[in-house]
């Protein structure tokens, strides 16, 4: 699913950027060989290296949205770990005082940017500020990109639009752990709730077409 007609203002559109921590983008991180063969499969760090300045360019507000900094004593007396923090919690993902549990660099944000509070399960809403951030600044539409497909961008994305978002998808700026990851969150689950998805260059040809703001937003 594709939207040509979609426009994104500066005044109304936000990039989240999901997750975009060493141990998932840099080389040496935790996951990071794990979610390659996707990533390389789409283009994944190119794709988002021409994204991320083009969005900012066009003065769109960029929102990073980070998972939960692992801790020792995170899950102790918790009565129903899902499968993914019990993976997190043996893999201990994104450590908390790590190389690993540092945003990647290139990815991660830059001055002006909103770093909202870190989710701990895979939804980038549930009991974190994105949705008071996003309402305090009027956005109503946000455009997903990061990781990983088919859990932390598919449910932020799901809850953004169950909460009245316009939700638009980048497929090939975001990567998985398997393929199958891939076409379950693009092809099957995707158009059960995302407004548009979109490739980035159709982004890109988008935002061209509509540059935003002349002037920074006050």
């Amino acid at each position: 699913m594709a939207s040509s007609t979609t426009t994104y203002e500066s005044d109304d559109t936000a990039l989240l950027i999901v997750d975009p921590y060493n141990d998932f983008m840099s080389k040496g991180g935790k996951y990071y060989e794990r979610t390659k063969e996707t990533a390389e499969a789409v283009g994944f760090y190119d794709n988002m290296r021409k994204l991320i300045p083009a969005v900012r360019v066009s003065r769109i507000q960029v929102i990073i949205v980070p998972h939960h900094r692992w801790r020792e004593s995170d899950y102790k007396g918790w009565k129903h770990i899902n499968p993914s923090q019990v993976h997190a919690n043996q893999a201990q993902g994104f450590a908390a005082g790590t190389w690993g549990g540092e945003f990647n660099p290139e990815f991660g944000p830059r001055d002006g940017d909103i770093v909202v509070l870190e989710h701990w399960a895979q939804s980038g809403f549930a009991n974190t500020d994105l949705d008071s951030q996003l309402n305090q600044r009027g956005i109503q539409k946000i455009i997903l990109v990061g990781m990983v497909a088919n859990t932390c961008i598919e449910s932020t994305a799901r809850f953004g639009m169950e909460l009245g978002y316009h939700v638009t998808l980048i497929k090939d700026a975001t990567a998985a752990f398997s393929h199958e990851g891939m076409h379950a969150a693009h092809e099957v689950n995707g158009p059960t709730f995302a407004h548009a998805i979109l490739i980035t260059q159709q982004l890109l040809s988008l935002l061209q077409a509509n540059p935003g703001r002349t002037t920074p937003q006050v």
